[in-house]
């Protein structure tokens, strides 16, 4: 039997969402093939080992989200030696983990942070590697990459936090966007997910406070071109060979795919699964979600988002999830599911990524002599 850590909660504007994520994970391990240990990341940021209970690891609420108990033994990652969690008679103890599964989703968990920490624990870790998840994660990096290598993405001017000093920068910003794709348009977060700090803009008027939102959350932010699409997502699991499955469809019943719409409204969207669209259109997202993927370094699992342009049919590629959303409703294990890889399977298949990805990488030599 393996021990799997789930880590859960972060310092993230999704700290919500991955509680939720985690709780639909546990429900779905296959308790006879593995051992959950549950640590908990409090938005400060503080590691808490979440004491085993049949209220936490067994049944957890169906729809709702497990609970960070602040109060219980601190976890360390400790570099070259795992995971430690404090004695409570003084010292340190070694926390058993074969794999850590990181449902963490957004900054400091889906952004190569963490990774990074797990290693210098030299523990293998479900997910994409440091280089992939830091650059899935920022989406100017992702849009670079992407059309230095002929893949179609979404036009879009990069604003800097201290371009904002300059009283005029708002006007002349309006002037751009107003030359080169017009209103109304998106502003985002470079470094953000779920829609945090994501705004739709109209005017010059609204492009100031949508810009102060935004910086909340990144120093970077995205003016994006505003396109009359279907909005098409694909799932992609694997390492060095990943599979796309047959994407699905996102209709939103909001002005757009908006956090409240994602995870407070549950009428917020229509999913289609799959997404009906003709045999050509269906392979041809597959074909770049894999290019993609490949491009970015990405490893294990990631959501891979579209829009579907209307007017001319024209694909463009939105952005990439390397930890998306595990919930219930959530679109990845959805397209999964559809695909012939139930959620207790896709958790299995994960793991087995984790350890191979993990067992391929020991054979690395780091030390000269």
């Amino acid at each position: 039997m393996k021990t799997i850590v789930l880590l859960f909660g972060g310092r993230s504007g999704e700290h919500e969402v991955s509680l939720i994520s985690a709780a639909s994970i546990l429900r779905n391990l296959d308790r006879t093939a593995y051992k959950p240990i549950l640590v908990g990341i409090s938005k400060t940021g503080e590691w808490f080992l979440q004491e085993d209970g049949p209220e936490i690891t067994r049944d957890p609420p169906e729809m709702g989200g497990l609970e960070i108990d602040t109060c219980g033994r601190r976890v360390y990652v400790s570099p070259g030696a795992g995971l430690l969690v404090d004695n409570p008679k003084g010292g340190v103890d070694e926390l058993p983990c074969d794999v850590v599964f990181p449902v963490l989703h957004g900054t400091f968990g889906e952004d190569g942070s963490v990774q990074g920490l797990l290693e210098c624990a030299c523990l293998p870790y479900v997910g994409a590697g440091i280089l992939g998840s830091a650059v899935g994660m920022d989406k100017h990096v992702t849009k670079e990459l992407l059309l230095a290598n002929g893949l179609p993405v979404v036009d879009s001017i990069l604003v800097r936090s201290r371009e904002m000093d300059s009283s005029q920068f708002i006007h002349s910003l309006a002037r751009r966007v107003e030359g080169r794709f017009g209103w109304p348009c998106f502003v985002k977060p470079a470094c953000s997910g779920s829609s945090v700090g994501t705004s739709k803009v109209g005017d010059v008027e609204a492009l100031a406070s949508a810009l102060e939102k935004a910086f909340l959350f990144d120093e970077k932010v995205l003016v994006e071109e505003y396109i009359q699409a279907r909005e098409i997502e694909c799932a992609v699991l694997g390492n060095e060979e990943p599979r796309a499955f047959s994407p699905g469809e996102i209709i939103p019943s909001h002005e757009f795919y908006d956090y409240e719409a994602k995870y407070k409204d549950p009428n917020g969207a229509t999913l289609r699964v799959p997404a009906p669209l003709s045999p050509e259109q269906t392979e041809a997202f597959r074909d770049l979600a894999v290019k993609a993927y490949k491009i970015l370094s990405l490893e294990g699992m990631a959501r891979v988002d579209f829009f579907l342009e209307r007017r001319t049919g024209k694909m463009f590629l939105n952005e990439v999830n390397t930890i998306p959303g595990f919930t219930p409703i959530s679109m990845y294990p959805m397209l999964c599911k559809e695909g012939g890889i139930p959620y207790p399977e896709l958790i299995d298949a994960l793991i087995d990524l984790a350890l191979e990805r993990f067992d391929r990488r020991s054979g690395i030599t780091y030390s000269y002599e």
